[in-house]
């Protein structure tokens, strides 16, 4: 733990005390990122942004509210304090917002998540400028006179954040991220433009793919795209390429939420306990994966992160309920945020997948799209591959999926064996059967 921001977050806890709070949270982070993103060969944003922030949680008289500063002058925090717990008092009161009973702060597992890389100072700003035009040369290379545009970046971040409550939460965490994208535009012969990018993240940099291979992956999706056409509608099935299937799996999820539940406005609020899809459908959430995108010990209201199993061979499990939006429904709390989100892999890989499957549609990329959390309905734009016979014929566009969410997952068919582990969201490949695509 730092100790300087822990004897100055413990300072303001003592300071809201005395200033008339009843209870307290204070947040102290410190962030530094370096972004550097080259277009069409040129360096386009240099930047090195350093933030030091801290965030009070004030419960004053039955009345809360979040106030943040970056001045952390002792002088102008007791001023800041102040004002912030007189601005509280003014709050319509809610008999909802207290901090969480202590007794959710049990349970941290004790042990070190490998999220922060201590080599990060090491990387020089020449050596991070040779990544990106590494990925980029890489990306004119592969896709040759078709190219009209690359954008290559690098990102690389250190996070550092103390958090103490008044009724006893102590926490801290230190992790580091980085990131290497590319973006292609190439031209058609109808002068369409067509986009594709390809990305990776970690918080090892010696865990990135080779920068080279995320350039050529890039432009050998948009070369892909090239004379992409429109097919009649028809029921088939697809595969939602791994890195792209969360897009789909967020509508769903958003109906998990403590606050739509509450609201009213969540398609799965009294389907707890049933089936809502295939068997095939396994949604887990480990925070305490070692080296995972999103490790955590707690989450935002200090609850100690456990494993949890979302939706069990089709059957949802749980929900993600805050402690404010549990008070309000009467039940227990879960957690409001959510970890590392797994759909376990099988066995095969999509080109087998594709051999046995006649004729159908690789889904690789999503177009716009809008889901309802109270109904589950959704809609979204599709752009793939079309295939038969164990073969990709050509390219399709404009293409549309409307489904509804408790009918869709009915027709998860099969997992491939290709887990992208660069997210938070690690997702394989996923099989849908009988799936209408509108087209022409």
């Amino acid at each position: 733990m730092n100790k300087q921001m822990y004897d100055l977050c413990k300072w303001v806890l003592d300071a809201v005390g005395k200033a008339g709070a009843k209870d307290s949270r204070v947040g102290l982070s410190k962030s530094r990122l370096v972004e550097i993103q080259y277009r069409d060969k040129k360096p386009e944003i240099i930047k090195q942004a350093t933030t030091l922030q801290m965030g009070i949680d004030l419960f004053v008289a039955g009345r809360y509210s979040s106030q943040n500063t970056c001045d952390l002058r002792k002088d102008a925090l007791k001023e800041f304090i102040s004002d912030a717990v007189s601005t509280t008092k003014l709050i319509a009161e809610d008999q909802y917002r207290t901090l969480p009973a202590p007794k959710y702060y049990k349970g941290r597992a004790d042990i070190d998540l490998q999220i922060a890389d201590a080599s990060i100072d090491d990387l020089s700003a020449e050596q991070k400028h040779t990544i990106v035009k590494a990925a980029e040369n890489a990306a004119w290379s592969a896709g040759g006179d078709k190219v009209v545009t690359v954008e290559a970046g690098f990102n690389d971040e250190f996070d550092e954040s103390v958090t103490l409550t008044s009724n006893g939460f102590s926490g801290d965490t230190m992790s580091t991220n980085f990131s290497v994208g590319v973006s292609v535009s190439v031209r058609d012969d109808d002068n369409r433009r067509p986009i594709a990018y390809d990305y990776a993240e970690c918080h090892f940099y010696k865990k990135l793919p080779n920068p080279e291979t995320i350039g050529a992956n890039a432009a050998r999706k948009a070369i892909a795209k090239l004379g992409a056409k429109k097919i009649d509608t028809a029921t088939l099935p697809i595969i939602i390429e791994n890195q792209i299937a969360p897009r789909i799996i967020k509508g769903f999820f958003e109906a998990l939420d403590g606050r739509n539940i509450y609201r009213k406005q969540s398609f799965l609020a009294d389907k707890k306990g049933q089936k809502i899809g295939s068997d095939k459908f396994v949604l887990v959430d480990d925070p305490l994966i070692l080296e995972g995108l999103g490790s955590r010990l707690y989450d935002g209201d200090g609850f100690a992160a456990k494993k949890r199993t979302i939706i069990e061979a089709g059957v949802l499990k749980d929900f993600y309920i805050d402690w404010y939006y549990s008070r309000k429904l009467g039940c227990e709390p879960t957690s409001g945020s959510t970890g590392n989100m797994i759909v376990p892999a099988g066995v095969r890989s999509v080109d087998e997948i594709i051999k046995d499957l006649g004729k159908g549609i690789l889904v690789t990329d999503f177009l716009g799209g809008n889901s309802n959390p109270t109904t589950g309905d959704f809609s979204v734009g599709i752009f793939g591959q079309f295939f038969e016979g164990g073969k990709i014929v050509y390219p399709v566009s404009e293409m549309n999926i409307a489904d509804n969410h408790l009918k869709f997952w009915h027709k998860l068919a099969e997992c491939a064996n290709d887990p992208w582990l660069y997210s938070e969201w690690r997702t394989p490949s996923m099989v849908f059967s009988d799936v209408v695509v509108s087209g022409v």
